[in-house]
Order: C-alpha cells, then sequence, then structure tokens
C-alpha cells in the first residue's frame, strides 16, 4: 500500500459484513459494488478511479467496471473469478461448517483458509510472518459468524458471466500458480471475457500473491498502474 499510496489518493474500506459497523442485511457481490462507489462518493467525492481487488475484492470489481464503466481508470483483478463453480461452493461451505463449529471466524480464517491462501512453503520458510498474519486477524474487529454466513453466501452466488463483456477499462488479470480455489482454470474466461485485459501468473503463489511475494506483487501491478496513470 504505501507504494501505491505515493502521489495517488487511496481507499480502503471494510466490506458490507466485517469491520464496524456491520450492516445485518442479505447482500450479493452486485451490492458490494454499489457500496464500495457509496463510500468514494461520501467520503472523498472519488468521482473516477482505479479498481484493484483480490478474491471476493476482485469479484466486487468486476462489478464495479461493468456497473460503471465511466467511473472507473482502470481495473486490477487478483485471484478472481467470472462464476462460482461447485469446487468454489464446496470449499467455501466447508469454511462454513468450520466457522461455526469453532465459533470464531478469526479463527477459521487461521485454521481454515489461510492454508488455500498460502503455500506449503511460505509455512515452512516464513512461520513468523504466519504468526504475525495470524495477529493481525486476531487482532482485527471480530467478525460475527452470521455476517460471515451471509458475506461467504454471497461468494457461492457471485455470477457476473453476462458483465465481462461490458468492462471497458483496462484491466488486469492475476493468478497464482499454486491457488485451487481461484485457480488458472478461470483465466481463459476472464482474459477473453474482458476485452482491453493483460494476464499474469505469479509463479511462486498460492491465492494471496500479494502476502506471499510482496516485491513482485508491487513491480508488476505498479507498473500496470503507472501504465494507466492519469
Amino acid at each position: 500500500m504505501p507504494k501505491i499510496q505515493a502521489g495517488n489518493i487511496t481507499m480502503n474500506y471494510d466490506q458490507q459484513g466485517s469491520g464496524e459497523p456491520l450492516l445485518l442485511i442479505p447482500y450479493l457481490a452486485a451490492d458490494y459494488a454499489c457500496y464500495a462507489f457509496q463510500v468514494a462518493d461520501y467520503s472523498n467525492g472519488i468521482h473516477k478511479a482505479h479498481i484493484s481487488g483480490l478474491s471476493l475484492g476482485a469479484a466486487t470489481g468486476i462489478w464495479l467496471a461493468a456497473k460503471y464503466p465511466d467511473r472507473v481508470k482502470s481495473l486490477s483483478l487478483h485471484s478472481g473469478w467470472p462464476r462460482s463453480d461447485a469446487y468454489i461452493k464446496t470449499v467455501v461451505q466447508g469454511w462454513q461448517v468450520m466457522a461455526k463449529a469453532l465459533n470464531s471466524v478469526p479463527e477459521m480464517v487461521i485454521q481454515g483458509i489461510f492454508p488455500w491462501c498460502f503455500t506449503p512453503g511460505l509455512y515452512a520458510q516464513k512461520p513468523d510472518y504466519i504468526q504475525a498474519l495470524s495477529d493481525f486477524v486476531r487482532g482485527r474487529p471480530k467478525q460475527p459468524i452470521d455476517t460471515f454466513i451471509q458475506q461467504s453466501d454471497a461468494v457461492m452466488a457471485h455470477d457476473a458471466e453476462g458483465e465481462l463483456g461490458k468492462i471497458r477499462a483496462p484491466t488486469q488479470i492475476t493468478f497464482g500458480r499454486h491457488d485451487m480455489v481461484t485457480s488458472t482454470r478461470f483465466a481463459d474466461r476472464l482474459k477473453n471475457g474482458i476485452k482491453d485485459s493483460e494476464l499474469h501468473i505469479f509463479e511462486d503463489c498460492s491465492h494471496a500473491p500479494l502476502y506471499e511475494n510482496v516485491a513482485a506483487f508491487n513491480e508488476k501491478t505498479l507498473g500496470f498502474l503507472s501504465k494507466h496513470a492519469g
């Protein structure tokens, strides 16, 4: 973030159902898109922006760029997917079961989601880093289980396949080679569906390259942003 923030107005906000305040209403990924620009309008008066998102943030980004094409300068989709398939739904349902069993969303994230986000090599080579990330999750406002269920239901319901052709912004699409949840099985569908797009694979990463290989992630994403600055 510091490198991106240099010379730019940046906005990093809590999605509905996380952080504070909590909104206890059903929602879809498309609703997150509306909320994002409501935050931008209210807090900063930002009319047009570079949009970057990871995972559910990438799903939100697809909807943002499709619903509000005149407000998106560029789009960066990291570990995104156009429509949830049976594999994603099965994995996410497992997270829901684990959250209820542990009675803790933070512990479910650390024990259940982290292993999908990071490679075995990161656990072996940087245990202190994994611990620091775990401490960060435990230090955040604790998400109630019911709002996590709503949020993860939105992940399973995500279907923006028919929206890809509406995206006009130059788009960067990235995946981690070792990601299984949103794997490169979605690469061609996103690349072919979004006209002005480019694809990059982080060869040594899983679902969260921005944490696993910070230097490579910064180099690639900042290069893309610089190319479309203005």
